[in-house]
């Protein structure tokens, strides 16, 4: 585990009797990278981050990954709970036990690596899509996460706030020694990524360099 963030290893799962949802899933991300995860509809992509949160157990394999992990929902409304920017932040601290000079230092810190700063007092409300993304991300920060993980985080966005948000995960990756996977299913996100696994029928049949793949996938041409 030592040089990897992530360490998915032959994973099973399936809902009771139905068809497997993974099968012998395997993936490694690897320390400070930026990796996507990519896949038709119901190849268990999902699935997969669930299992990785702790939200699932996997019914055969392991899961190893580096402490503590954040988790980004494709639908920021089902994650932000507090009324305004700095409380949502700071709402993740909570169980740190921090004094309030600590948690005001973290929460600033944090919004200052999303660029948010200037909005710490603004309602939740107000916020567009792609701020309240960043504002998720900015939790995850402040809680000193090793590992994100970040669920078609685009998807609700428009093409302009689409690229702002993986630009920014990126520089978060290079800057802050991050481990991020991204499972999207937009081609032009890859170029902003390390690598890149393919997904299909619950298993990896392809991963590597996000070029190459993104090529294929372009040329309908795998493997």
């Amino acid at each position: 585990m030592s040089e990897w963030a992530i360490a998915v290893d032959s994973v099973n799962f399936a809902w009771s009797e139905a068809a497997p949802v993974l099968r012998d899933c395997t993936l490694h991300v690897p320390k400070g990278q930026f990796w996507m995860l990519l896949g038709t509809n119901g190849s268990g992509k999902s699935t997969l981050l669930k299992l990785m949160t702790g939200l699932l157990a996997p019914q055969a394999g392991q899961i190893k990954m580096i402490q503590p992990v954040g988790f980004v929902f494709q639908n920021p409304d089902h994650q932000l709970v507090m009324p305004t920017v700095g409380a949502d932040v700071a709402f993740g601290l909570v169980a740190e036990n921090l004094s309030i000079a600590e948690t005001r230092q973290r929460v600033h810190e944090a919004l200052a690596a999303v660029n948010l700063w200037h909005l710490q007092r603004r309602p939740i409300y107000a916020l567009s899509g792609g701020q309240k993304q960043r504002v998720a991300i900015a939790g995850a920060i402040a809680r000193h996460c090793e590992v994100l993980l970040l669920d078609e985080p685009t998807a609700l966005l428009d093409p302009e706030s689409q690229l702002d948000l993986v630009d920014q995960v990126r520089q978060l990756v290079k800057t802050r020694g991050m481990t991020a996977l991204w499972v999207t299913h937009r081609l032009d996100e890859l170029d902003y990524a390390d690598g890149a696994f393919f997904m299909e029928r619950g298993r990896i049949v392809e991963q590597g360099d996000p070029q190459r793949l993104k090529q294929r996938m372009m040329t309908g041409v795998r493997g």
